[in-house]
């Protein structure tokens, strides 16, 4: 299971609230000034991808700025997917879980016609590295700094026992991106932007762990859209 951390408190969020309202609302402000006029496009995936050999059979791709017009997609996005509230049980008592999210199986219809071609051009990309497409499409919506998630590998499925390819990619805010070995050591932090590919791959899943945690900055909205093959959650 997934350990996720609650949301700030009611005195936390009083005292925050005003930073969060500022931070979103230059934000949304940004995202309309850039996406106006804008066309999104997808650069050629091998153009800067830069791959780090983490160890144990793990790697790590990351691709800046492969989506061209993300201030765009973004808000296609934002309005266009059923963005859902999820519960869960933590330390004996049920929390929300810091974050909105939804996701589409192989034959579901996607909520943009760009997702569809990130998934078509990463399953090209990578089929004859990891043996079959990429299927299924995860979206996380992070609110603000408070949204995150907490340590963990995409392990249910096939990925407990075999190596498996988590294509991400992220629109809106800069947030850190933090992977350390699974069961603990040392972390390495990336900073993943809008428009940015990072991809996880060989063993990393059953090897390594990963996590975007909470900022105390102000920050505005991110969505992440996870591509994965089926079986692997």
């Amino acid at each position: 299971m997934r350990h996720e951390g609650a949301r700030a408190g009611p005195a936390q969020d009083a005292v925050r609230r005003g930073e969060r309202v500022f931070a979103t609302l230059v934000s949304m402000l940004q995202d309309t000034l850039f996406a106006a006029g804008e066309q999104v496009v997808l650069r050629p995936v091998s153009e800067g991808l830069v791959r780090r050999t983490l160890g144990q059979g793990a790697w790590l791709d990351l691709r800046p700025g492969w989506v061209g017009g993300a201030g765009e997609l973004f808000c296609r996005l934002e309005r266009a997917v059923p963005w859902k509230a999820e519960r869960r049980l933590m330390y004996e008592r049920i929390v929300d879980v810091p974050r909105l999210s939804s996701f589409y199986e192989r034959d579901d219809a996607l909520p943009d016609p760009a997702v569809a071609e990130m998934r078509s051009v990463l399953s090209g990309y990578y089929a004859a590295e990891i043996g079959e497409p990429l299927e299924t499409v995860g979206l996380c919506l992070y609110r603000d700094g408070d949204d995150s998630v907490a340590w963990h590998g995409d392990r249910i499925g096939r990925a407990s026992a075999e190596d498996t390819v988590v294509a991400i990619v992220s629109l809106g805010a800069t947030r850190r991106f933090l992977l350390r070995p699974r069961g603990g050591g040392h972390a390495r932090a990336l900073q993943v932007s809008a428009g940015d590919l990072l991809v996880m791959g060989g063993s990393c899943q059953r090897t390594w762990d990963h996590a975007v945690p909470k900022s105390r900055r102000a920050t505005g909205p991110r969505i992440s859209l996870q591509f994965r093959p089926s079986g692997v959650r």
